[in-house]
């Protein structure tokens, strides 16, 4: 082929690689010398032979620009270059600084927290280890000199590694390293030796990182997040080093599982079935920006790349007026979707929720959450469905005139005969019977009191936690028997009975729920600003990572949609088809 035959390349290019096949494109901050862009070859170079797409990012500090850069890359690469301003982080500069780079700094850190909030997959080399810090809590020593006794600065070539560094057991680098040996047939790597071209150094890694690997001198060499997501920091220069390639293989593979959860929620509809974010209304929160005193808001919810959810209206027990209590907690729900009528629409079908979607729109459904909402008149529960509920936890943790709960004094042995009259009229007006919060006597009477199948709006297996709130197997069981949905709970406590839940605990929960009851009766209700929330999925910005997961264990579309949400949609259409024909 004639090399400056630009036709000729191109038919050659494109017979191996067909139209449709798109590789993860991986955006790398440039470094800024002189008035000019920089980039070191071996960043892109290595991205290209790891399978990746490079798309260089100039140093803008424009928050539309960053975001919509954001918007069309895969993964995140901070490159490497000078010193930070140590005015970022509220210190004065030391004698021993060097030079900072005013241009960079703060796109990088907007960039950076960006991501993170996105849940972008993220590798940090050099300054980007130092990058990951600043912008995500935690602290960068400005020189090092004073307690290392290894050369960090080194005066041989970018390929030749200097020093060694000790890999924390049980971290994702650890893993990377491991993987690569395992494939070569050599031991598995406790310690690696890199090449360093640096005086400052992570001093903190912050509450969203922690430590994979040191320098024998103490110096950290790596941090990672703690929160289950790809995000890793390295001091080295990787891209110079022969087994450097096995870091940007990692970023680009989780690269791609980013894009194929990120298609898979422009395709299925996501709605989380509880939340209790109208709990925060008195303290003025706006769900139209990202509130920190939150879990749930719009942004958070764009981030996270979720449709829906159902936010309860919550009555503590006693609850003075409990009508006209759970009445002005609507009337500011609708005074909030009012108010960001751009961005969200309330929502009472599940048709609803797919024209929202198709319209760009998040949604919100309306639920009760303790049946003393109803003060005792069962005429209420027509105004409620008036209003738009679609569904009602007939208690909560207090038996009340309703039935009984998991931590009450068995009132009634189960459904009171109030009750039975409350659950008729539920079911003549559509609204879904939610037995989360009930004693088992409650449930089993509910179940067969109920002519549509009920729902248990947020609750985890006990199997997994013995805990009364948790459903048993045999629960679970004649719940699926009737046609139910139970949909897994993000709640701490719920999950594990010692030590800390995380991503990996609500997993555990739903895969057992799918294993006793079948994929068709699960899902999620994460009761977010209710105390739910683990390490790893902590607000709705991390749901695209209950995704990945499910991608990663190979669940299929169809199935992930009934997770998320499929399933608890199926029996609110049955029971409004029930309400439909009695009308």
């Amino acid at each position: 082929m004639n090399p400056f035959d630009v036709t000729s390349y191109l038919r050659g290019a494109f017979s191996h690689f067909p139209e449709a096949e798109r590789r993860p494109v991986i955006g790398i901050t440039g470094n800024y010398e002189d008035g000019q862009l920089r980039l070191g070859r071996g960043y892109y170079d290595s991205v290209v032979a790891a399978g990746g797409v490079p798309l260089v990012i100039p140093p803008v500090a424009d928050t539309d620009v960053i975001i919509n850069t954001l918007s069309r890359i895969d993964g995140l690469l901070l490159s490497g270059g000078g010193d930070f301003n140590p005015l970022w982080t509220g210190e004065e500069p030391s004698p021993l600084l060097h030079g900072i780079n005013r241009e960079r700094d703060l796109p990088e850190l907007l960039i950076t927290r960006l991501a993170y909030n996105r849940q972008i997959p993220i590798l940090g080399i050099c300054r980007g280890i130092q990058t990951l810090a600043v912008a995500l809590g935690g602290k960068v020593a400005q020189d090092i000199s004073a307690t290392a006794t290894v050369k960090h600065s080194q005066d041989a070539d970018r390929s030749e590694p200097t020093h060694s560094v000790t890999i924390a057991p049980g971290t994702i680098l650890r893993q990377i390293y491991e993987k690569a040996e395992r494939s070569s047939f050599l031991v598995p790597p406790s310690s690696l030796f890199v090449n360093s071209f640096h005086h400052q150094a992570v001093s903190e890694p912050g509450p969203r990182f922690r430590i994979s690997a040191r320098s024998t001198d103490g110096i950290i060499e790596a941090i990672e997040s703690s929160e289950f997501k790809p995000i890793v920091g390295v001091q080295w220069h990787p891209e110079c080093l022969d087994d450097g390639a096995h870091l940007f293989q990692w970023l680009v593979r989780h690269a791609a599982n980013y894009r194929a959860a990120h298609q898979t929620h422009d395709r299925v509809l996501t709605l989380d079935t509880h939340c209790d974010t109208p709990m925060f209304f008195h303290e003025g929160v706006q769900i139209g920006q990202r509130d920190t005193r939150i879990l749930v808001d719009l942004h958070k919810m764009d981030e996270g790349h979720q449709d829906a959810t159902i936010m309860v209206a919550y009555l503590p027990q006693p609850t003075e007026n409990p009508t006209a209590y759970a009445d002005h907690i609507f009337d500011q729900i609708e005074t909030l979707v009012h108010d960001n009528a751009q961005t969200v629409a309330l929502a009472r079908t599940p048709d609803d929720l797919w024209h929202n979607k198709r319209q760009g729109l998040k949604s919100i459904m309306l639920g009760i959450e303790n049946g003393i909402a109803l003060d005792g008149q069962l005429s209420n529960l027509q105004h409620f469905a008036d209003r738009g509920i679609v569904y009602m936890t007939l208690c909560h943790n207090g038996d009340n005139d309703i039935c009984d709960s998991a931590k009450g004094t068995k009132t009634h042995g189960g459904v009171s005969d109030f009750g039975r009259e409350v659950i008729a009229e539920m079911n003549r007006l559509g609204i879904l019977v939610d037995l989360s919060h009930a004693a088992e006597s409650s449930f089993y009477d509910a179940l067969e009191l109920s002519r549509v199948p009920i729902v248990c709006s947020h609750s985890s297996a006990r199997a997994l936690c013995d805990h009364p709130r948790n459903l048993t197997d045999d629960q679970m069981r004649a719940l699926a028997a009737k046609g139910g949905v139970a949909q897994t709970t993000i709640y701490h406590g719920f999950l594990r009975q010692h030590g800390e839940a995380n991503i990996l605990d609500v997993m555990a929960h739903l895969e057992h729920a799918i294993e006793v009851m079948g994929i068709d009766h699960v899902g999620l209700g994460t009761d977010f600003d209710g105390d739910g929330g683990v390490r790893g999925l902590a607000s709705s910005s991390d749901l695209l990572q209950f995704t990945i997961q499910l991608l990663a264990r190979r669940y299929s579309e169809a199935d992930i949609q009934k997770i998320w949400g499929g399933n608890f949609l199926r029996v609110m259409a049955q029971a409004q088809a029930l309400r439909a024909s009695a009308m």
